[in-house]
Formats: structure tokens, C-alpha cells, sequence
């Protein structure tokens, strides 16, 4: 085995815990909320409040990274992760479950850009798309049976059990990656310059842009609360601009970020990935409404998803290297518009197979597409940096699936509510809301295929 692939098995442990407790936890929001009888919106404050660290966090822990090492910052990530799943188990309020979750985010802010900088780091260029898609294969793959044995054990045992069993994973994880992990990385002492200012004002900002669409679609455009929240995201924004500009070694290289090659994948991970995790918590509650005696059909469903994205990184990613990337990218985005235009026949008829092709062919373009945007941004980064150029994409692709939950989840779920106070049945209601949900997101999908005829060739485009 080439030294990199061997090197590279602690990495691909992590990326596997992180898949395989991510799936698990996509039925404990809806699950949590039914326990304790709250509104199925708290849903959206439990998928933010993850959201929030993650992808705050990840600039930050990113360039640490490269600051103390990998291996100790992978370690370290998963010591967090594992702490955080066990407050998850004994959460017996929504301010502890909120706060749980965001402790869940600050573990995997360490631990996904370090994955993503041994690849750029460590695997030889010619075989870095390889490398990315092994990473994806290892991520979805492991999601792929999560939603549905979480919704089993959650039926038969509880969602309680079920976080004991993630905490118990992670620290197994943890045992074996300190075990098998022989990378020599020399630390650095902690630079002088380091900015501060900036990672405040990161963790800040960012987490504010999360709420900003959360309070104006359940607080209103006009209400006190929202107008606050959008405020302080701006004055916070402003702030970070200031000091990312004073700064020595700024949080967010601004080199990377400015290139063509990686804004653009970022928009469109922004109008794509969003639609994977907002469809899976609206498939979730939707499921709820039309079939409230079947606990597990939506996580079999969800299940699907991961499938085709594992297919999708595996075959369509590496597909990109032999031809025009652009191309492949264009085919992956229209199988996500495929899968989401089969929603108003989900809405119509609820069935597994129905849910099942809906998102199966979404879990195809995404897989494909996540891998090929992945290399766009990141290929040509400086190795010596790669920790917080990986953070700074880890940001962004960690915004663009918690931005769909913030925008999207509650049109469903507020929509859904509104129809039913209305006098319409709640299948009916949730079916309408759906159907609605669909034609937003086909727009979406469009202007991402749009977009995509804008990227720069690559060498060895054909």
C-alpha cells in the first residue's frame, strides 16, 4: 500500500465516524421535538445550532491545523465530537439539546479540514481527485444505513440509546485513530500574529448569517427580532472585512478565496447541497403528516440519499478526470433536478418508492457533484496552507447545507401550519407545502447548471 493511502486511515476513520453519526442523527431532531412535545420548527434550531460551530469553527480549526499538527487536531476534534454526543443523550431541554449540538459542530470543525489538507497535502497531484472521491465514497457510504438503523433504534429503544451509541462509536474512533496514527508533523509554536479579531469575528458573523432567514420567515421580515439579528450580522460583517484587511495572517486567505475557481463552486454548492438537508428534514416531517403510524419509512428513504450519493462520488466524480468536468458537473446537477421535480409525486402518494427515486437521484448529483467542486476550489493550494484553505471551503460547504434548512425548512414547515389553520387537513397541508418546496428548488438547480458554464477550464479538459 502507498505510503499516502496508509497515512491517509486514520483520516478515513474520522470521515467515517462523521458519516456514520451524522445518519444516525438525522431523525434525532424530529424525534427530540415529539419527546418532549414541542413545535416540529425547533427542528430548524437543532440543525442550526450543529451548524453553526461547524461551519464557523472550521477557518479557524483549519489553520490551527497547520499551526499543531494534524494528527493532533484530528485527535483532539474527535475527543470534542465524543463529548458532545453523550450531552445529546441527556439533553432534557431544547436550550441543553441547542447547546449539546453546537459542541457536536465545534468536533467536526477539527475534524473535516484536516481530512480534506492530508489530501491536499499528502496524495500526489495526479491522484488528488482520487482522493477526494475515496473521502466522499467514505462519508456518504457510511451515511447509507445511519437514517434507517437511527430510526430503528429510536422506534424500539429510544433516541436516547441512540446518542449513547454515537458517544460510544466516537470514542472507539478515537481509540483506534491514536493507535494507527504514525504521521510524523512537526507543531509550530503559536504565531504572534495570529488573528484573533478575526476568528471572533468569524464564529460571529457567520453564525448570525444562519439566523438571519430562520427569524424572518418565524419571526417575520418585520418583527424586532429579526431586524436585530440582521443588524448585528451586518455590523459584524463590516468588522470582519476591517480586521481581515489589518491582519498579518488573516483567518480567511483572501489569495484563495478571491480566485475565480473557487467563488464560483461555492455559489453553487449554496444553491445545491442546501436542497440534501432540507429535503431530508422536510421528507422527515412530511412522512409525519401523511403517515404518522410509520416511524420508519422516511429514514429508509433518507437511507437512499446516501446510497446514490456513494454511487455518485464513486462513479461520476473520477468521470470528471477523463472528461470535461463541466460536463459531468452539468449531468450531476440535472440528476438533483430530477429527483427534485419527482417531488409533487411524492406529495401526491407517499410511498418508499416514491421518496426512495426522489432522493436517490438527488444523492447522485450531489455525490458527483460535491466531489468535482471539491477539486475545482481546492486543487493548486499551497500544501503549507492547505489546513486553512480546506477550513475556508469546509466553511462554506458546511453553510451551504444548514442555509437550505434555514431557508427552506421552515417555508415547509410554517406553510405546512398556515394551510392547516386555514381549515385543510394536515396531509393535505404538508402534500401543498411540498409541491411548493419543488419549484424552488428546480429554480435553484437551473441557476447552478447556469453558473457552472462560467467555471474555468482545467487542464486536461476535453
Amino acid at each position: 500500500m502507498p505510503s499516502y493511502l496508509k497515512g491517509f486511515i486514520p483520516y478515513g476513520l474520522a470521515a467515517f465516524l462523521i458519516g456514520i453519526v451524522g445518519g444516525f442523527s438525522t431523525v434525532l431532531g424530529p424525534a427530540f421535538v415529539s419527546d418532549l412535545g414541542l413545535a416540529y420548527n425547533n427542528t430548524t434550531w437543532t440543525a442550526l445550532a450543529t451548524a453553526m460551530s461547524t461551519a464557523a469553527c472550521a477557518p479557524i480549526l483549519g489553520k490551527l491545523g497547520d499551526v499543531f499538527g494534524r494528527r493532533m487536531t484530528l485527535l483532539a476534534g474527535i475527543v470534542i465530537y465524543t463529548i458532545g454526543n453523550a450531552m445529546n443523550a441527556v439533553a432534557g431541554s431544547l436550550v441543553f439539546m441547542l447547546a449539546a449540538r453546537f459542541v457536536v459542530g465545534i468536533g467536526s470543525a477539527a475534524i473535516s479540514p484536516v481530512i480534506l489538507a492530508y489530501i491536499v497535502a499528502e496524495f500526489p497531484k495526479e491522484k488528488m481527485s482520487g482522493g477526494f472521491s475515496l473521502y466522499m465514497l467514505i462519508s456518504s457510504s457510511a451515511v447509507v444505513f445511519g437514517p434507517a438503523l437511527g430510526g430503528l433504534i429510536t422506534e424500539n429503544y429510544g433516541w436516547r440509546t441512540m446518542m449513547w451509541l454515537c458517544a460510544a462509536i466516537s470514542a472507539l474512533v478515537f481509540v483506534l485513530c491514536f493507535a494507527l496514527g504514525k504521521e510524523k508533523y512537526t507543531s509550530k509554536p503559536m504565531p504572534k500574529d495570529f488573528d484573533y479579531t478575526g476568528a471572533a469575528l468569524v464564529v460571529v458573523f457567520f453564525s448570525l448569517a444562519l439566523l438571519v432567514p430562520s427569524f424572518g420567515q418565524n419571526f417575520g421580515l418585520g418583527s424586532v427580532s429579526f431586524l436585530a439579528v440582521l443588524a448585528a450580522a451586518a455590523v459584524s460583517l463590516a468588522a470582519l472585512i476591517f480586521a481581515e484587511k489589518q491582519a498579518l495572517s488573516p483567518i480567511l486567505p483572501g489569495s484563495v478565496m478571491k480566485q475565480k475557481s473557487f467563488v464560483l463552486p461555492i455559489v453553487i454548492l449554496f444553491l445545491t447541497q442546501g436542497l440534501m438537508q432540507a429535503n431530508m428534514t422536510n421528507i422527515l416531517v412530511f412522512a409525519r403528516y401523511a403517515r404518522p403510524d410509520d416511524t420508519v419509512l422516511s429514514a429508509y428513504a433518507v437511507s437512499i440519499l446516501y446510497l446514490g450519493m456513494t454511487i455518485g462520488s464513486g462513479l461520476l466524480g473520477p468521470m470528471a478526470d477523463r472528461s470535461s468536468a463541466k460536463r459531468i458537473l452539468t449531468l450531476a446537477l440535472a440528476l438533483c433536478g430530477l429527483g427534485c421535480g419527482a417531488l409533487p409525486a411524492v406529495s401526491a402518494s407517499p410511498s418508499f418508492l416514491l421518496m426512495a427515486f426522489s432522493l436517490g437521484m438527488l444523492g447522485l448529483g450531489l455525490g458527483g457533484s460535491g466531489t468535482i467542486l471539491m477539486k475545482t476550489a481546492l486543487s493548486g493550494v499551497d500544501p503549507a496552507r492547505s489546513g486553512a484553505a480546506s477550513g475556508t471551503y469546509n466553511l462554506f460547504r458546511d453553510l451551504s447545507g444548514p442555509f437550505g434548512v434555514a431557508v427552506l425548512v421552515p417555508f415547509f414547515t410554517n406553510r405546512t401550519s398556515s394551510l392547516i389553520l386555514s381549515g385543510i387537513s394536515g396531509p393535505s397541508a404538508a402534500s401543498s407545502a411540498l409541491r411548493g418546496l419543488a419549484f424552488i428548488e428546480i429554480l435553484c438547480i437551473l441557476g447552478a447548471i447556469a453558473l457552472v458554464q462560467l467555471l474555468p477550464e482545467k487542464k486536461g479538459d476535453k
